[in-house]
């Protein structure tokens, strides 16, 4: 079958930096719904739309069309009474930056914790970076009707809605910030 809108497709992939260091492998398989869903990067889609199982393509995504730019106005310093305890670095909160309105909510990532004081970052891990994806297309299929009316896949490695989210899963998916 062809990768087109309203296909679940599956995909291996490796993600590197532009210097072709290691970010992540995946253990399981991505597996989306194809079609401007924005269930993975616009860019993937676009490379692989048309393709069949067994298509390989190496491809780089620049930060615009990743995870946006670096923004240094998202970083935040605040007292660390302002925070629950025990606090440690990893740990994420949702917040609004600095002048932000209700609907511009962020999650922001303990990034460093010095007596007093605590940074908080609320651009995604991957921003500002160009990343390289290896990516191997292993199944492609028709998706169900509940599938397109939901938005996404329901199954083995994919959304399920009786169950509690499993945080198990590769660190940097994520939605990029349009």
């Amino acid at each position: 079958m062809i990768i087109a809108k309203n296909t679940v497709v599956t995909v291996h992939y490796t993600l590197s930096d532009a210097q072709g260091n290691l970010i992540e492998e995946s253990r399981d398989p991505m597996v989306y719904l194809h079609g401007g869903y924005e269930n993975t990067l616009p860019k993937i889609e676009e490379a692989l739309d048309g393709k069949d199982t067994g298509f390989e393509t190496n491809l780089q995504v620049e930060p615009d069309d990743a995870f946006g730019e670096y923004d240094p106005a998202l970083v935040k310093v605040e007292p660390r009474d302002r925070l629950p305890t025990p606090l440690e670095v990893g740990m994420q909160f949702e917040g609004l930056p600095d002048g932000g309105e209700d609907d511009d909510s962020v999650i922001f990532t303990v990034t460093d914790i010095a007596d007093d004081k605590v940074v908080l970052d609320g651009n995604h891990p991957l921003a500002g970076m160009a990343l390289r994806f290896a990516l191997k297309v292993s199944e492609v299929r028709a998706a169900t009707d509940e599938e397109i009316v939901h938005g996404h896949v329901h199954g083995d490695h994919g959304h399920h809605h009786d169950e509690p989210d499993d945080e198990s899963g590769d660190q940097f998916r994520s939605h990029p910030i349009h």
